[in-house]
């Protein structure tokens, strides 16, 4: 019995260390175990934190796609906006330029006096009759020209009539000289057709009438001068008598050599009497006279304007070029000068004689009269009516 008591204590004891051991793997199970679940349980934490954030990053990604191509789409439209701008600025700079471009072309149409005005060592035959002195447009930018300059020119030749009533009151003279064809009836109807002809005094001088000829050649030219106010206009004038007397020796060379200096007296004397004198001579080539000629034989309705004995002149060119080489070597005086309009282009003639009579008109410096009676008597006067 007292070893089976001791048997079992020893079991006992056995069973005891046996428990003890089992609790301390199990403790050491459990805290083997709690570490792993810990490490579990941080790895799905850290799994579980790593994947809100990456779809949070999901979403700032997918966010900022729109946001990206808005401003893809608003830098493109800068540029665009940018682009348009340039080609805006560059048409206006480009329009400034072009309108400057124009002012500069209108400063250009001016000075037909100095371009055309017969100097010393001029030489006719180096002179290009389709060239454009001053003028460097077309035919419709001339034609507008003339428009636009008429109303000052219409202006100043009405201040000229209104000098008309005052003993120094001035007048101008214009002599259109020039080969047959040259154009001067189109400066007739188109140049002084255009302005008030009360204040116009033309005359054509043709081959002299008896009574002329019974008095000295400057007899007749002495008669049409222009009264003060007035615009004279001379078709062929004085000047015939150095010309054609010469080319056909209608007098000896003696009395038209003499002819040059009387006609220079003249001017002076007329010049002195407040009569400003513009001299123009038409130069067209010979084959653009032909071709005119030509023109008139093939129109019915210019045939009134054709006269056999222009072809009879026509085989005097050089003698008639050679006369008025003379002419303008002898007779263009400071006071009187002479100015050669190249004349094959009709509308550059037209233009040039037009700018030639506005400018002399402009250097005469006219303002309106003053009143010769006392302008509030005569307002009282009406008042009273």
């Amino acid at each position: 019995m007292g070893k089976n008591k001791d048997k079992a204590s020893a079991n006992a004891d056995a069973d005891t260390k046996s428990k003890k051991r089992d609790d301390e793997l199990t403790s050491s199970d459990k805290k083997k175990v709690a570490e792993q679940a810990s490490e579990k349980a941080a790895k799905v934490k850290a799994k579980a934190e790593k994947a809100p954030a990456k779809k949070k990053g999901s979403a700032t990604k997918a966010s900022s796609k729109p946001a990206t191509e808005a401003a893809k789409k608003a830098k493109k439209d800068e540029a665009v906006k940018a682009a348009k701008k340039v080609g805006k600025d560059k048409s206006t700079k480009k329009s400034k330029k072009s309108k400057k471009s124009k002012k500069k072309h209108k400063a250009q149409l001016s000075d037909f006096t100095s371009a055309l005005k017969v100097t010393p060592g001029f030489s006719l035959a180096d002179l290009d009759a389709s060239s454009t002195p001053a003028f460097d447009g077309d035919q419709k930018k001339a034609e507008k020209l003339m428009r636009k300059t008429g109303e000052e020119l219409a202006d100043l030749q009405e201040r000229l009539y209104a000098s008309e009533r005052h003993p120094d009151g001035r007048s101008v003279l214009l002599v259109v000289q020039g080969m047959d064809t040259s154009g001067k009836g189109g400066i007739m109807r188109h140049v002084i057709g255009s302005i008030d002809p009360q204040g116009v005094e033309l005359t054509s001088f043709k081959a002299p009438t008896k009574e002329e000829q019974a008095h000295p050649f400057l007899w007749r030219i002495r008669n049409a001068l222009p009264k003060p106010g007035y615009i004279g206009v001379f078709d062929r004038s004085q000047y015939e008598d150095v010309l054609i007397v010469r080319v056909h020796d209608l007098v000896s060379r003696p009395v038209w050599m003499r002819r040059y200096g009387q006609i220079n007296a003249f001017e002076e004397s007329t010049v002195a009497k407040n009569t400003t004198i513009i001299k123009v001579m038409l130069h067209i080539d010979a084959d653009e006279q032909k071709a005119r000629l030509a023109e008139r034989l093939d129109n019915p309705e210019k045939f009134y304007k054709f006269n056999p004995g222009d072809l009879k002149e026509r085989a005097y060119w050089p003698e008639y070029q050679d006369a008025y080489q003379a002419v303008l070597e002898r007779t263009s005086t400071d006071i009187a000068p002479w100015f050669v309009v190249p004349a094959n282009n009709k509308w550059y003639a037209r233009l040039a004689v037009q700018q030639l009579l506005l400018e002399h008109l402009r250097s005469l410096d006219l303002t309106w009269p003053e009143a010769t009676f006392d302008v509030e008597e005569q307002k009282a006067a009406l008042a009273q009516l």
